[in-house]
């Protein structure tokens, strides 16, 4: 298929997730913070990203997106 050109955000904080479940979490902590530079202005979440551009695409705001970064936190907040 190539190189993608999009990414969708329940996929990327998915992939957050497991790298810190098999131990890379330094590296699953600086990538969730880069992920959270690419909210709106209301620190709000579409449902993907153009890689290039960093333009927010498909549906807005996007509950998945949002759960998935809650998600995310909590975890590496070792709170579960």
């Amino acid at each position: 298929f190539g190189t993608p050109t999009t990414s969708f955000f329940i996929c990327t904080f998915w992939m957050i997730k497991s790298l810190y479940r098999i131990g890379e979490k330094q590296r699953a902590i600086d990538m969730f913070e880069n992920v959270l530079k690419h909210s709106n202005h209301l620190d709000l979440f579409s449902e993907g990203i153009d890689l290039a551009s960093k333009r927010l695409l498909g549906n807005f705001p996007q509950a998945y997106s949002h759960l998935a970064l809650i998600d995310v936190a909590m975890v590496l907040n070792d709170t579960y």
